[in-house]
């Protein structure tokens, strides 16, 4: 691999955000001709079967120029998000076993569950 330019890589300001498996960076740095921009890194743990674990990155650039559209997108969607959906958190989607309301059948009360499967067999259809 190519030696990187330090100058272009300088981290000026640091702040991280974790967030369960999830860890986001935030940085400060500065390029060749001493301006300043900003990039956001996600890093996600994943950890295999026998105990090991590595890591998958993915990273945002964003420059000066960008900032004011980027905040307005980044703003305006987490608007719509809280407005559509409220701020709880609902946590039990993320399970492999979970199913959307509309996908269970309400059960009544006063009725009782059929133990009706393809095993039965009514030997008047024969």
């Amino acid at each position: 691999m190519g030696e990187r330019n330090h100058e272009d890589q300088e981290e000026i300001h640091s702040k991280v955000l974790r967030a369960g498996r999830r860890t986001y960076f935030f940085d400060v740095r500065s390029t060749k001709a001493g301006d300043y921009y900003l990039t956001i890194t996600e890093s996600k743990k994943f950890t295999h079967d026998d105990g090991s674990f590595h890591y998958k990155k993915h990273k945002i650039y964003l420059y000066k120029e960008d900032f004011e559209a980027f905040k307005d997108h980044v703003s305006e969607m987490m608007d719509f998000i809280i407005n559509e959906k409220g701020t709880e958190v609902i946590s039990d989607r993320h399970q492999k076993d979970y199913k959307k309301e509309e996908d269970v059948a309400p059960v009544d009360a006063n009725e009782t569950p059929t133990t009706k499967s393809f095993t039965d067999v009514d030997f008047d259809d024969i």
